[in-house]
């Protein structure tokens, strides 16, 4: 299953500049979610981290997987339930992230319970290590926000 901007924004109640997730390539749902962020200079978090050197902050990779392990707990189905993150365990940031790098986000569904899934990420750039990271979130209606 493949998910373009469109189908991403059904899902997710984010919007720019915070969607950071643009395109889902592979998703097997209940299992493993492959998607892209595409990292442009125009990317207003560039202003200031840090100027005359443009780095993507690591907290915004890890919110690009927890982007990410939404979709995937969603089934890629719009809903009236809704991921929200509550944690982040073995964060290890590998590899900067600048503007022209296309980061691709994979994400595993680990354990589920309830309303709770655990899972992994990993960001990669060119088949290199950026992030990892365990994450957690719980699923909530909609209305409840």
């Amino acid at each position: 299953m493949t998910l373009d901007i469109r189908d991403i924004e059904k899902i997710l109640p984010h919007r720019y500049p915070f969607l950071l997730v643009d395109r889902v390539t592979e998703l097997v749902p209940g299992e493993q979610l492959i998607a892209y962020k595409n990292v442009s200079a125009n990317e207003p978090f560039f202003q200031g981290h840090f100027p005359g050197n443009p780095v993507m902050p690591g907290v915004l990779i890890i919110e690009a997987l927890a982007q990410a392990a939404a979709i995937l707990m969603s089934d890629g189905q719009e809903s009236d339930l809704i991921p929200l993150f509550m944690g982040i365990d073995k964060a290890r940031f590998r590899r900067q992230v600048v503007p022209g790098d296309q980061l691709q986000l994979k994400v595993e569904v680990g354990q589920k319970r309830r309303n709770v899934c655990k899972g992994f990420g990993e960001a990669t750039v060119d088949g290199q290590v950026a992030a990892q990271a365990e994450l957690m979130a719980m699923f909530a209606k909609r209305e409840d926000l």
